[in-house]
């Protein structure tokens, strides 16, 4: 239905609102009340002076009867709507529910956002839950305390005869037990409850902010200094942090000598950030150019990129999100051209893909696999793949589907698929 259409409707629904009766606006505007029921169950159109004299009597802007404002409101019932396909849900009448129960409009917008506010904050929770050794070694702690503590009051709850001596040494142990359980559930609760950038982060979460305080661009090896010394400008470093910023000052540092930035930049810039088009120009291996665009200072005209790497095992090792990208440390969707490019090591892959979602932008992906070191004899070279991302242009060939993690992705008919999802309503 047209939006001028519901006019009556967003007549109605103000006279409503304001508590006043059919007939008293009928009489006040000099109409009568049955016309004023056809306009406001939209049997008739209305403009012009009786619009402009309702709205005055109404209280209202006149084009805000004519045309409402829930233009957005209605866009985002829409995108709700095709987030779930299965309840067929009528798109086309989002204007009408809007105009005609604002109310009820607005409460199952609102609901939408917050079901998509707690999908993403349940993606992050999974990760942090599946792979944060932080909170592993805690929950170990915990379990350890009451194992034991069970262990010595099963003994004590045996019935057996124990000698005073023997029974104390078991009572000081529950008592040294339960004062561990207590300090570490304390550590626990803060450490789940702490506010996002309060709580404890893990060595890997602690280096990538890190870099993002300095748009992953490190000035100092760009300039030839050491990557001891870049590691020791980096502030708040922990010392279980510090051997990974070394590991990637050192890789940096490589890439940054095979690709120096006064000539790699406006290379870069010539040919538009194209991956394929500067491995050509440069002759540098698909992994150094991925890494290096990514590294490139915003401050002279270069785009953001979202960049994931992982070993052979699939662990990412390094991870900078792009809104619309982010990936879990353990578990993600194997349909990442980054997971595929480990089958096809020295074959660098390109794709446009998308994350499930109405609202999710499609993605263009390149990434490449390469030995990590040099292989010796009988045995297998360690791999390694990058994978660099970019938004892609809205207009172009229909994304390849990917998803975060199986636990959390929608798309139940995925044929990668591992394990049920906590996003559907399938038992």
């Amino acid at each position: 239905m047209a939006r001028r259409a519901l006019t009556g409707s967003r007549i109605r629904q103000r006279r409503l609102d304001l508590g006043r009766s059919q007939a008293e606006l009928a009489r006040a505007t000099g109409i009568s009340g049955s016309y004023l029921n056809l306009i406001e169950h939209n049997r008739r159109s209305i403009g012009g002076a009786l619009l402009n004299s309702l709205a005055r009597e109404l209280g209202i802007d006149p084009a805000l009867l004519a045309e409402g404002a829930g233009s957005e409101m209605a866009d985002a019932l829409r995108a709700a709507a095709r987030t779930l396909p299965e309840a067929g849900a009528e798109e086309e009448r989002a204007e009408d529910l809007t105009g005609r129960f604002p109310g009820w409009a607005r409460l199952m917008a609102a609901q939408a956002g917050r079901i998509e506010t707690l999908e993403e904050q349940l993606a992050a929770l999974t990760d942090r839950l599946t792979h944060d050794p932080a909170l592993a070694a805690s929950l170990h702690e915990v379990i350890s305390a009451v194992t034991a503590i069970r262990s010595t009051a099963s003994i004590l709850a045996s019935g057996e005869a124990l000698d005073a001596d023997w029974q104390g040494r078991f009572h000081r142990n529950i008592f040294e037990d339960a004062q561990r359980l207590a300090a570490e559930s304390r550590t626990l609760a803060t450490y789940l409850e702490g506010p996002g950038e309060a709580a404890l982060r893990t060595p890997f979460d602690e280096l990538e902010a890190a870099l993002e305080q300095v748009d992953q661009h490190l000035p100092l090896l760009e300039a030839g200094g050491t990557p001891e010394e870049a590691v020791a400008a980096m502030p708040g470093l922990s010392r279980a942090t510090r051997p990974l910023a070394l590991a990637w000052a050192r890789r940096y540092a490589a890439d940054a000598a095979a690709l120096p930035l006064a000539r790699f930049g406006p290379q870069a810039l010539e040919a538009a950030h194209e991956p394929g088009a500067l491995i050509a120009e440069t002759g540098a291996p698909a992994q150094v150019v991925l890494r290096r665009l990514a590294c490139l200072p915003p401050a002279d005209g270069h785009p953001a990129f979202g960049l994931a790497i992982c070993d052979a095992a699939g662990a990412l090792t390094r991870l900078r999100p792009l809104p619309g990208f982010s990936l879990p440390r353990s578990g993600a969707c194997p349909l990442w051209p980054l997971y595929q490019a480990l089958g096809q090591p020295g074959r660098p892959l390109a794709a446009r893909v998308s994350l499930p979602g109405e609202r999710a932008p499609p993605l263009l992906v390149h990434a490449a696999a390469a030995p990590a070191a040099p292989a010796g004899f009988g045995a297998p070279p360690p791999l390694t793949s990058v994978m660099l991302v970019r938004p892609a242009a809205a207009d172009g060939p229909q994304p390849a589907p990917v998803g975060p993690a199986c636990r959390i992705c929608p798309r139940e008919r995925c044929p990668a698929r591992r394990e049920p999802s906590l996003m559907t309503s399938t038992p």
